[in-house]
């Protein structure tokens, strides 16, 4: 007798489609009911249910295992749609790209050729000539990719060649390419994203080859810094490869100054890369688009669909101004992408031609389901809200007798310390990183935690268009409990047992694990 086949396909569509339906209605109740962010459940719990499945034990079945699963993963996962979750750049996501998300992985298209991916390929350039629009390109392009990071290597991998390119148009080669690179240098503050100067290390620059730019009180670039920069570098014999601006700063989520940037460049023919991965949602907003007024000079932009585009992760484009750029990652395989068929140039779209990856997924579909079903305004007009919310929460902080605000905010995070008179600096720095564990082994509230001008503090990102005011001071009543707590001597349990095991003296119980998994 035949063994059914496991693989989707016309025989088992009919079990393809009651698996799903299993999963979906498995997953709706989980989020529908779930009670807060976080089961609460130790790593030590965690690793022994992981550790009690035999992966190399008997096969159980696509009911079962899909069951299985949802009790292991989805029990104890974190549910960013909570409002109680407030740590990190981690967005809930918006229905039609769930949706989308079931089809592409079904369908398993990958958009590196055109004939793997046909319609496909020419949906993913429909949304990126549809951004470049957005962002003031007048002919740009771009590729989806993976996420920020990805987008800002490539970005600075495409100045790189720009920078390494000889004076007859080509390539530099040999000792001359050697030479010059070890001259490269990408200036960036110190608050942008830490994936620049990984990226820099991984083109194969020099250790000191990103040169902080020193930022104003706000913690944006400041112009005349970057202006004396360019100087120094210059003097120094160097090349300045890139100018990395970043458009929503991951912890103070402030927007550096783009035009004069775009000026200082210009008139020294710099590469300008702009970082919107957190603000790029901005380039729909109706109320807020202004805030990244010089955009459109830069030579390469990264934009985050999975942060304030409200996509599924993953989901990111790198943009560029100039299309031929792109070209300098080409890369040709006979049995791909040739440049020429039969003596003429190649007629297919083929995506893997601008895009550091090979094998592809389809994420763009997921973005082209939100704009038909949501429309950018409505897209927008959730960023506009989570900006909205941010502002009223600091309203609320400003004279808070006990949280002190230590930062402004052009985006949607909150920066503040437990701080209320008679408590010195150094108990309110103790405070932070335990306050913010309690919090977390809690399963409450999820706030996350970083260093403003050398002090630790605690900071709550906002991306959740549905969290309220009153969601939020919920949150913040808990940290007040907490450091309460701490500082009236209630101590943390022993490292193998994790803060609010049982009842905390200043937190409501703990939710039984039983009762958050459904």
């Amino acid at each position: 007798m035949t063994k059914p086949s496991d693989l989707l396909g016309a025989a088992t569509a009919a079990d393809y489609a009651g698996a799903l339906h299993a999963v979906v209605d498995d997953v709706a109740a989980r989020v529908a009911t779930a009670r807060q962010p976080f089961c609460g459940a130790s790593r030590r719990e965690l690793q022994a249910l992981v550790d009690a499945v035999d992966l190399d034990g008997p096969p159980v079945g696509t009911p079962d295992a899909l069951a299985e699963t949802a009790d292991l993963y989805a029990s104890h996962a974190v549910w960013f749609h909570h409002p109680a979750y407030a740590a990190h750049l981690n967005c809930p996501v918006v229905v039609p790209a769930v949706g989308a998300e079931a089809m592409l992985a079904a369908v398993n298209t990958s958009v590196d050729t055109y004939d793997q991916s046909t319609v496909a390929t020419l949906m993913e350039q429909r949304l990126v000539e549809w951004t470049a629009r957005r962002i003031g390109f007048a002919a740009g392009d771009g590729v989806f990719t993976s996420g920020g990071t990805q987008s800002n290597l490539q970005a600075l991998h495409l100045a790189r060649e720009a920078a390494l390119t000889a004076p007859d148009g080509g390539r530099l080669g040999g000792a001359d390419r050697r030479e010059r690179l070890g001259r490269l240098r990408v200036l960036a503050t110190t608050a942008g994203h830490f994936s620049v100067a990984r990226s820099a290390l991984l083109l194969g620059l020099d250790d000191d080859a990103v040169v902080p730019v020193a930022t104003d009180a706000a913690g944006r670039l400041d112009p005349g810094a970057l202006a004396r920069a360019l100087v120094d570098v210059e003097r120094a014999g160097d090349v300045v490869m890139a100018v990395v601006v970043t458009a929503g700063t991951t912890d103070r989520g402030c927007i550096d100054p783009v035009a004069p940037v775009a000026d200082l460049c210009d008139a020294v023919g710099t590469w300008l890369h702009v970082d919107a991965a957190y603000g790029g949602g901005l380039l729909v907003s109706p109320r807020r688009r202004h805030l990244l007024d010089g955009i459109e000079r830069a030579r390469s932009v990264t934009v985050d669909f999975h942060k304030t585009f409200f996509q599924p992760v993953s989901s990111s484009a790198l943009m560029v101004r100039e299309p031929a750029d792109l070209a300098r990652a080409t890369w040709r395989a006979d049995y791909l992408n040739p440049a020429e068929e039969a003596g003429e140039p190649n007629p297919d779209l083929n995506l893997v031609d601008k895009s550091l990856q090979t094998t592809r997924r389809f994420d763009a579909l997921k973005l082209w389901a939100t704009l038909r079903a949501v429309g950018a305004d409505g897209i927008g007009g959730m960023v506009d809200a989570v900006c909205d919310l941010a502002a009223a929460v600091h309203a609320d902080l400003t004279s808070d007798p006990e949280l002190r605000l230590l930062a402004t905010t052009d985006l949607s995070t909150v920066l503040f310390r437990y701080q209320p008179d008679g408590v010195d600096d150094a108990q309110a720095d103790a405070l932070v990183p335990r306050v913010r564990r309690v919090l977390f082994d809690s399963g409450r509230a999820l706030v996350a935690k970083t260093v403003i001008d050398g002090r630790p503090c605690l900071k709550l990102t906002l991306l959740n268009p549905d969290t309220t005011l009153d969601d939020v001071r919920a949150v913040l009543d808990l940290v007040r409990a907490t450091a309460h707590g701490l500082l009236a001597g209630e101590e943390l349990l022993a490292d193998d047992a994790p803060p609010c095991r049982g009842t905390h003296p200043r937190l409501p119980a703990r939710t039984p694990l039983s009762e958050v998994a459904r």
